[in-house]
């Protein structure tokens, strides 16, 4: 019998990181795997040691790009690897891998490095950001999770505390997509193949998030959603992926950014399905 490590941070009280790793051990379960769930700080990272005993694979459902580089080194194969969990985790550093792969997105602008001591306010920077943009427009940190950190800027004045609050954060200015406000598509992919979907809204924000008051229901995608969900997965080099679409002026697909740790618990109650199942699968073919 195969065995996996199930990873998470257990710095993170919500119950629902890991709720997360007993449905992806409840699919291990029933492929007849062996899963064995740990906290993230349950595993030393003693250097110079070997581990005492290794999984066949690891699912790693956290962001300590640390330990995921640790444990691969150990020879451990980790789904997703930690070059491609790095990439996500910084939006700003994901945006520039997908506009280098040519995949639609909203109009991005990356902020320049600024010192949390110093500014770049009378440079003319910022001007030429508003002139491009328009407002209103998005301000996105490059770190965050669940529609967190993410801004809705609508006047210059807003503009300008954020930006000035911001110096030392990465963090993004995008175009605002009217079309798609309080609205999209959470496409689950795995591998090659797209292996669930739900549309979500929201009436009271912005953001469609669940965890900021949206709901969501099924949805059949259109062959062009699935084609840019998996191009913008495919772009980022991940084997497992939340991609999350926005909708255009006229309806067309926009990435609005690819989680490589997405949860999985709401498209379960959304379409019965638990996609851990098909990952797990996918894992076993590859690793053989």
């Amino acid at each position: 019998m195969k065995t996996c490590w199930i990873i998470y941070n257990g710095s993170l009280i919500n119950d629902k990181f890991l709720d997360q790793a007993r449905l992806m051990a409840e699919a291990a379960e029933a492929l007849d795997v062996r899963p064995m769930i740990f906290k993230n700080y349950e595993i030393m990272m003693k250097l110079g040691e070997e581990l005492e005993k290794k999984p066949d694979f690891v699912i790693f459902l956290d962001k300590d790009i640390l330990l995921a580089t640790y444990l691969k080194n150990k020879g451990i194969p980790i789904f997703n690897d930690p070059e491609v969990i790095e990439t996500c985790d910084n939006k700003a550093k994901q945006y520039i891998q997908l506009a280098s792969k040519g995949i639609p997105m909203p109009t991005t602008i990356i902020a320049p490095k600024v010192y949390p001591k110093f500014t770049i306010r009378d440079s003319g920077y910022f001007e030429n950001v508003l002139k491009t943009l328009g407002l209103p427009m998005i301000i996105k940190e490059g770190h965050g999770s669940f529609g967190m950190k993410v801004y809705l800027i609508s006047t210059e004045k807003d503009f300008y505390k954020k930006v000035d609050e911001l110096r030392g954060v990465d963090f993004v200015f995008q175009e605002f997509i009217s079309s798609s406000r309080g609205r999209d598509i959470r496409v689950n992919i795995i591998g090659d193949e797209v292996a669930a979907a739900m549309y979500r809204h929201s009436e009271t924000d912005f953001r469609a998030n669940i965890t900021n008051g949206g709901v969501a229901e099924k949805i059949a995608l259109t062959e062009e959603q699935k084609d840019i969900a998996l191009r913008a997965a495919k772009a980022v080099g991940a084997e497992f992926a939340g991609v999350d679409l926005l909708f255009g002026p006229n309806e067309e697909p926009l990435v609005c950014e690819v989680n490589a740790a997405a949860h999985i618990r709401n498209l379960y109650e959304v379409t019965g399905i638990n996609v851990g199942v098909p990952f797990i699968q996918y894992i076993l073919k590859k690793i053989g």
